[in-house]
């Protein structure tokens, strides 16, 4: 299918599953041809076809690890494409860690930092050029409640993508280009099945649906928010967040080191 001059594209990270899957299925709902990005080429063309197939729109695949040079290489090239302008930009690749900071291995840490900090910024950085230069643009950084709380590195990494998307959303509104993180907090997707999580740690009114932290993601970002919080539950969650003690939101304490002895 060719692009014709008044049709949106959209580039998804993360692209094959939960919210990421979820923004691209509103994506080409709403009319805008997709470039999807993944590690796994299988699932990704398997997408491509049922988006394909339900949406009448066009879908690119681009196989990529994100955690690598070479990956974030390639779609940052595709994002200066100014011949083939991407329209909208979705930062959503991510991964949990269910273990404590001083419990992970240091290169899985590093990874994470890489796919939720380095990476989505060295996206923001090209795909800007073109939106500036267009005068017009938007971009979604997925980040997460937790931005709010202090829950190790993983708030840390999300921290990050809140402060400099509230920055950045300021420094380019009036270029046209509007930036927005989105936080959900609890949301039935594959993510924390994949890090090992027991979901029954979360009372079930916290756990939201994909579809609606997608919906008002998308929504606040046409409205030129800086931040998303998707629902009023989560708002006021986000509310006590900010005010409450450190000591509060650390999750539960650390349990000591075990002792040895040395006879």
């Amino acid at each position: 299918m060719t692009t014709r001059a008044n049709e949106l594209t959209a580039l998804v990270t993360g692209a094959t599953a939960g919210l990421g899957a979820e923004f691209a299925r509103q994506l080409a709902e709403a009319g805008h041809h997709l470039i999807l990005v993944a590690r796994d080429e299988e699932r990704l063309k398997a997408k491509a076809e049922e988006l394909e197939r339900d949406f009448s729109i066009s879908v690119e695949v681009l196989q990529a690890d994100l955690t690598s040079d070479v990956g974030v290489s390639a779609v940052a090239d595709r994002l200066r494409d100014a011949s083939r302008p991407v329209d909208v930009l979705v930062n959503n690749a991510g991964i949990g860690l269910l273990k404590s900071f001083e419990d992970n291995d240091l290169e899985e840490e590093r990874r994470h930092l890489r796919l939720h900090v380095q990476t989505p910024m060295e996206l923001c950085h090209a795909v800007l050029e073109v939106m500036l230069a267009r005068g017009k643009g938007r971009i979604i950084n997925v980040a997460s409640v937790a931005a709010f709380a202090n829950r190790g590195s993983y708030s840390a990494a999300k921290a990050w993508q809140v402060t400099f998307s509230r920055w950045a959303n300021t420094a380019y509104a009036k270029s046209g280009v509007q930036v927005t993180a989105v936080c959900p907090g609890f949301t039935h997707t594959e993510f924390h099945e994949r890090m090992g999580m027991d979901k029954s740690v979360a009372p079930r009114f916290l756990w939201l649906k994909a579809e609606r932290v997608v919906r008002e993601g998308l929504e606040d970002n046409a409205k030129g928010k800086a931040v998303s919080i998707p629902t009023r539950r989560y708002k006021v969650v986000t509310f006590f967040a900010r005010v409450l003690p450190a000591k509060l939101t650390a999750g539960p304490p650390r349990r000591p080191a075990k002792l040895t002895e040395f006879n």
